[in-house]
């Protein structure tokens, strides 16, 4: 008997216990039965106080570029690289900065100017080289960070902290973070969708511990679309059940989930019904937002034929598009193939022949609609490229390593500044101006969506989490 009434004292939580209370606190808990908004829950009470501000915008698509893009061959354009072709980097400008593995024990560092042309485009004459003439076509919407950096300088600690505000795993995603503090605006779809493709160039994996939801409850974890028949697997019924069966099935398990919450008080339960809910609206919503089929001819033709592919870049931008169009709060495209050590000349040409036409016409396709105002677009990988040469060099052919300390990013639209923030050194390897550090990219990108970083924490373990930790600051010069 004993051992029964410590077992039942294990799962006594405060719910349950101010419950047993006497009649006052009892009448009070019937109260809440019959008007759940009168004692919302903690997690309810931090909802109804977001955002914190009036937003700027109201949802982010992220174009990921899994494998870290070379910055020198796209944005950040260095002529004395070409001054210098061949010579070795100045010892005081690497300043004994830390290497990968796989350059550590170079006896030289040779410099690797770009095999690729650069000019200047729009108001802020802004430097793109000639692979990405799409993107260039819509500058002056952008506003392109040159000064990004980072402390993580391999791919899974790297992409991780981009994602999760930590290098570690098991935190919550960026997009968990705004599942939770501002939910989703069509409870037909999920807050969080994750879109996957890969390019023509080496590629580095991603995972699902990218889009977790971490310590947070489990409805705010990323929902991955699939490129297949069905978007969404396991979504669809059985042909022998009906519409009205799953209706009733559902039914009676959220009264037994119902019951085991009152015995147990574990929160996951009532998010557990949540998602059975969730998937059955999901039936519905998630078959008419991927049909591309009503899209005009225009449409296809603004993000090129690959658009009809499902799968790749192109089709993911469009279908980005569409379900933010829908109200999902967060959208993460993963692009794999960025991962330049050798070679870097012909694959960066094919990833960009992949990207560049769709980057840009989400960003059109986006403002003609009149949506790229409240929408947040976000286009980078999780560090740059090294401006020596991994390797042998010659000056159509070489290969870039890992470079945390300076990168680029671009955004646009969602209440961002157009123009050029930030700068390097003549050699794109320091930032000479204007640095930006993750945890600074994260806390400004939740300004504009109306978050204040320090105050949208969670209690965990004794500790409130954020996903700036205990860093990050607002950058003023990206906002409009």
């Amino acid at each position: 008997m004993q051992q029964e009434i410590l077992e039942h004292g294990l799962t006594m939580n405060r719910r349950r216990f101010l419950s047993k209370l006497g009649l006052g606190i009892g009448g009070a808990a019937l109260g809440s039965l019959l008007i759940p908004d009168l004692f919302p829950s903690a997690e309810e009470q931090l909802m109804a106080q977001l955002p914190h501000f009036a937003p700027r915008a109201k949802r982010i698509i992220y174009l990921f570029q899994n494998g870290a893009p070379s910055q020198l061959d796209l944005f950040d354009y260095k002529p004395k690289l070409q001054e210098m072709f061949g010579q070795d980097l100045p010892a005081s400008i690497r300043m004994g900065q830390r290497l990968t593995g796989m350059t550590a024990n170079q006896e030289k560092f040779p410099l690797a100017a770009s095999a690729f042309k650069f000019r200047q485009y729009g108001q802020a004459g802004a430097w793109f080289s000639e692979l990405l003439p799409h993107t260039a076509a819509v500058v002056d919407d952008l506003c392109i960070i040159r000064s990004m950096f980072t402390e993580a300088i391999n791919h899974d600690p790297a992409l991780t902290f981009f994602q999760t505000g930590a290098q570690v795993g098991n935190r919550p995603s960026f997009g968990s973070w705004l599942s939770y503090g501002l939910g989703s605006e069509n409870s037909n779809l999920p807050a969080f969708c994750v879109l996957l493709s890969k390019g023509r160039g080496n590629g580095q994996g991603v995972y699902s511990k990218l889009w977790t939801n971490g310590f947070l409850d489990s409805v705010h974890q990323g929902v991955q679309f699939s490129s297949g028949e069905n978007p969404v697997l396991y979504l669809n019924d059985h042909e022998s059940i009906s519409k009205e069966d799953r209706r009733k099935m559902l039914d009676k398990l959220s009264e037994l989930n119902e019951a085991s919450y009152e015995e147990f008080g574990d929160p996951e339960i009532r998010a557990k019904i949540q998602q059975y809910e969730m998937a059955y609206r999901m039936q519905t919503a998630v078959p008419e937002v991927t049909d591309i089929s009503r899209e005009p001819e225009s449409v296809i033709k603004l993000y090129g034929a690959d658009c009809l592919v499902p799968g790749t870049y192109a089709a993911n931008c469009l279908l980005a598009r569409k379900l933010s169009e829908n109200g999902v709060r967060f959208v993460q495209l993963y692009h794999q193939g960025w991962d330049g050590h050798n070679n870097l000349p012909a694959e960066i040409r094919g990833q960009c022949q992949d990207v560049d036409q769709a980057s840009a016409a989400l960003i059109t396709d986006l403002k003609q609609r009149g949506l790229l105002d409240e929408t947040l677009v976000i286009w980078g990988g999780e560090f740059g490229r090294t401006n020596y040469c991994q390797g042998a060099l010659t000056k159509d052919n070489y290969g870039r390593d890992h470079h945390p300390r300076a990168f680029t990013v671009w955004m646009a639209g969602g209440g961002v500044k157009p123009g050029v923030y930030g700068e390097t050194d003549e050699f794109g390897y320091n930032i000479a101006q204007d640095p930006v550090h993750v945890h600074d990219f994260h806390a400004t990108v939740l300004h504009l969506m109306g978050l204040d970083h320090e105050r949208l924490t969670y209690k965990h373990l004794g500790r409130r989490y954020r996903l700036t930790d205990v860093a990050g600051k607002v950058v003023p010069g990206l906002i409009a």
